[in-house]
């Protein structure tokens, strides 16, 4: 079985919830991986953000969002408010600031402002960091005309370059 690594970045918003549609990055990879029968797994190390798989939404709001990653937005905020004040969640708690304020560095943790990012935190949780597809005859078996992968940023507080990893394995 062979295995084929790749990492791209995105900067996301800082913002709002920052989407980077990643697919063409994606057929990319699996073409340079030369696997033509097994997988390709898109994922990311952020504990805020997720992957996704979703088709695309020709419509767009005036921030440039696709309509079914607004009618996301919107669901989750229902369940998943915006963190904006201490207290509002458990997390971060006293020893979760005071970790953030003494053992990370300063582009990690610029302010305390920027710890009140929980919902980020859940939202990355429920929907997952990564998306499995699979690879056949040298190519990913998606629809190939509306289905799209999408990296996405939930933490709202500050732009950050990010890293999405894509993962081929097969022969």
């Amino acid at each position: 079985m062979a295995v084929y690594q790749e990492e791209i970045e995105v900067v996301s918003n800082g913002n709002r919830v920052s989407y980077h549609e990643v697919t063409k990055e994606v057929r990319e990879a699996v073409v340079k991986s030369k696997i033509q029968n097994g997988i390709v797994v898109i994922t990311t190390p952020h504990t805020t953000c997720s992957v996704i798989y979703e088709e695309y939404s020709h419509d767009r709001d005036f921030c440039g969002d696709e309509y079914l990653q607004v009618d996301l937005n919107e669901t989750l905020e229902k369940i998943l408010p915006r963190c904006v004040t201490e207290g509002q969640y458990h997390h971060p708690g006293p020893e979760h600031v005071a970790f953030g304020e003494k053992d990370c560095d300063a582009a990690l943790v610029p302010d305390r402002r920027s710890l009140l990012n929980t919902e980020a935190h859940l939202k990355g949780s429920l929907l997952g960091e990564s998306v499995t597809c699979a690879v056949k005859e040298g190519g990913i078996q998606i629809n190939q005309v509306t289905g799209y992968f999408y990296f996405v940023d939930w933490d709202q507080n500050r732009p950050r370059t990010r890293k999405c990893n894509i993962v081929v394995m097969g022969e």
